[in-house]
């Protein structure tokens, strides 16, 4: 745990060389300190007495000019970490930067652990947990997508919603407790209906949340998109037009693919993971096998599947191969059969070859896109169908989006601590049994927030933050 007593300085600015570094400073002992160093051209004494100002001025050592400098400073409570703080932006000279911060720490302040200045604006009430671990995930953001789940998260729509069902949560527990205290005179100060009809709505809006925890991991770690296919079919080439570059190795020998080839492209705003997998087909070569049985697994954990047909394959064939990847794919995936080779044919033989019928296992959410990877016809109708499936578009800052594997698997808990609740006033199960099981699902909602913490998960959090955030 950090102790709130020390002052703090680190870094904020990336190391190396540049135009401007920032210093940030944080701590009861701030402008002691960096008034121990700095000298405002003002010549004002107190230049940190009005918060949200700049102070233009030099930092010495024995009289020797370390830099000319320009300070912000900012006054507790209102500061980031919610202390008296102070940014120091510099010149980004490697030998600058370090000669501040060793003057820093003679003064007084020391290096600041990884995290310790977003954890201390959470111990400090400026975020909850669940906000400060936005904090990461907006600085790990590469994509539009990923920029706008961790600004919702970071401004607190994700935080808001769990307080709403904390809250009414609350409400009925401190009312079965009451019940508790007065048990001989058998008063009932919680309507049981109003509290089934309660249970049944914060489980609804939980398992929505939980729901969106595909989208919203996907989101963050870059939505999978797996390409099968059987041999010689064109997924080297297609990985290749997608990319626009020369990823994967195009033969014409059958099993060239025999592992998973990964890449990472963002499209429109959304990271996209391609893998290309090797062939799906009966064959006794054991390298083969162990790559095929890997193809099966990628096609489990995929957002996205695209089969690629060669158009010229025999209908029972093609019925046959989707049937066998809709059975391997996870219940909310998406299709697509991309129908390969079309420059091989002409538009009315497509036509004639490709009736619905031949599509009759698929579904509304699945597609179909006719296309020459050869050629590089219609990939970028591809493309477009997957950023479509992904709706990115309908995302705003002030959607409630689960992106944090921690924060799944406590709503996961709280879910199934409700179905007791549930069952146990559908049962007449006694109030003191209820209210401990209603206890255990505000405890899992107040993990996220941090409403309920400990030193160790915090410890958790914090650890991969970089120094200086």
């Amino acid at each position: 745990m950090t102790h709130l007593s020390d002052t703090i300085c680190a870094l904020a600015t990336a190391p190396g060389k540049g135009a401007i570094s920032i210093i940030r400073v944080s701590g009861p002992e701030t402008f002691t300190i960096v008034s121990s160093l700095f000298s405002p051209v003002s010549h004002t004494k107190e230049w940190f007495a009005q918060g949200h100002t700049l102070q233009y001025g030099h930092i010495s050592h024995n009289d020797e000019l370390i830099d000319d400098v320009l300070i912000s400073v900012f006054r507790t409570p209102k500061s980031y970490t919610g202390e008296d703080s102070v940014e120091i932006n510099c010149h980004a000279s490697v030998y600058i930067q370090n000669q501040i911060l060793q003057l820093l720490i003679q003064k007084g302040a020391r290096l600041a652990n990884p995290g310790e200045f977003t954890m201390r604006a959470y111990l400090n009430g400026k975020l909850d947990l669940s906000q400060a671990e936005a904090v990461a995930d907006l600085l790990a953001s590469s994509t539009e997508a990923a920029h706008k789940v961790a600004i919702s998260q970071m401004k607190g729509g994700y935080s808001l919603e769990l307080r709403d069902l904390r809250e009414k949560l609350l409400h009925f527990l401190s009312m079965l407790e009451l019940e508790l205290d007065f048990s001989e005179e058998e008063v009932e100060f919680a309507d049981r209906e109003q509290l089934q009809t309660l249970v049944d709505d914060v489980q609804r809006r939980i398992h929505t949340l939980l729901e969106s925890f595909s989208l919203g991991n996907a989101i963050k770690a870059g939505v999978p998109v797996c390409i099968v296919g059987e041999p010689n079919v064109g997924k080297s080439t297609l990985m290749n037009a997608i990319l626009n570059e020369d990823k994967a190795i195009v033969s014409d020998v059958p099993g060239t693919t025999r592992d998973t080839i990964e890449d990472v492209i963002a499209i429109q705003g959304v990271s996209f993971r391609f893998f290309d997998t090797a062939g799906i087909r009966n064959t006794s070569d054991k390298v083969e096998i162990l790559g095929i049985d890997r193809t099966y697994e990628k096609i489990k954990n995929a957002s996205f599947v695209l089969l690629l047909i060669d158009v010229t394959s025999p209908i029972h064939i093609i019925k046959k191969n989707i049937e066998i990847i809709k059975k391997r794919m996870s219940a909310d995936a998406h299709l697509i059969i991309l129908v390969n080779k079309i420059d091989l044919v002409t538009e009315e033989q497509l036509q004639d070859r490709f009736s619905s019928s031949v599509y009759s296992q698929l579904t509304d959410d699945d597609s179909v896109v006719y296309i020459s990877a050869k050629k590089k016809m219609h990939i970028q109708k591809v493309i477009d169908t997957l950023v479509d499936g992904v709706q990115i578009s309908n995302i705003s800052q002030h959607d409630a989006i689960l992106t944090n594997a921690r924060h799944y698997e406590a709503l996961q808990q709280s879910h199934e601590a409700l179905e007791k609740v549930r069952e146990g006033i559908d049962s007449g199960l006694t109030h003191d049994l209820v209210s401990l099981e209603l206890r255990q699902a505000l405890h899992y909602i107040g993990s996220i927030t941090g409403t309920i913490s400990n030193d160790e998960m915090l410890g958790h959090i914090f650890e991969n933050f970089c120094i200086g955030k």
